[in-house]
């Protein structure tokens, strides 16, 4: 899988999306397996110590970091979806059904945020794929504290942006940079975080890897028909 890790600078920026703001990646995960792709990559006689000591223990921790920042990446997805379409609802019922799972993704992207940090923090960061040479640094470590991609305000934040016990969005501008930061889901706009922009988020990871063309247009077609509707006055 590619796995997007942008979203863990987001939510501990001052700077929203919806206003222009931009964030690189923590980690570049490339062409990881987020599960084991064998019996090799998971011997059931392996015993691991924590931290993993060994290649065998080693490869399993970072699949399982993998799978760990991926599913908070389709969570901080789905936790910005959901918003932007209740926004668009124009049935009761439905409304209800998205505000029911939308919260419920919320939930989950916190549970897996604090998954997610619990890779890159002691006693586990370090970890290294032995075989494709993926690291996990420690985040903790100030050392490891610097991004040259960040923003201007965003390096000026410091070690926030790299703390892994921050599991709650920090607060950010939100509507205008006029108003003071407030703890918020970010992006809740449609070009943003709607239906096309988190399919094509999907399909950059490779979550669609192998699909047909045709399975593929019809989600596009399903997502833009979903951004096309205009909010009831």
């Amino acid at each position: 899988m590619n796995v997007d890790t942008s979203w863990y600078f987001r939510y501990r920026s001052t700077q929203n999306p919806d206003l222009g703001a931009q964030f690189p990646q923590l980690l570049t995960i490339t062409n990881e397996p987020a599960i084991p792709i064998n019996d090799t990559d998971t011997d059931p006689n392996l015993i691991v110590s924590i931290p993993p000591a060994m290649p065998g223990p080693n490869r399993m921790q970072a699949i399982a970091n993998t799978a760990g920042f991926h599913f908070a990446f389709i969570e901080q997805g789905g936790s910005s979806l959901y918003p932007i379409l209740v926004l668009k609802a124009t049935s009761r019922e439905v409304m209800r059904v998205l505000l029911s799972i939308g919260g419920v993704e919320v939930d989950h992207f916190s549970l897996w945020h604090d998954k997610a940090g619990n890779a890159i923090a002691q006693p586990l960061a370090g970890i290294i794929d032995p075989q494709t040479g993926l690291l996990f640094p420690d985040f903790n470590d100030p050392d490891n504290q610097h991004n040259a991609e960040l923003s201007p305000a965003d390096r000026a934040a410091g070690s926030q942006m790299f703390q892994t016990n921050l599991i709650l969005p920090e607060p950010c501008q939100f509507l205008s940079d006029l108003l003071p930061p407030v703890s918020i889901m970010r992006p809740t706009l449609t070009q943003n975080g709607g239906g096309v922009a988190t399919f094509q988020a999907f399909k950059a990871g490779n979550l669609f890897l192998h699909q047909s063309d045709s399975f593929l247009n019809l989600v596009m077609d399903v997502a833009a028909a979903a951004d096309a509707v205009q909010p009831a006055n």
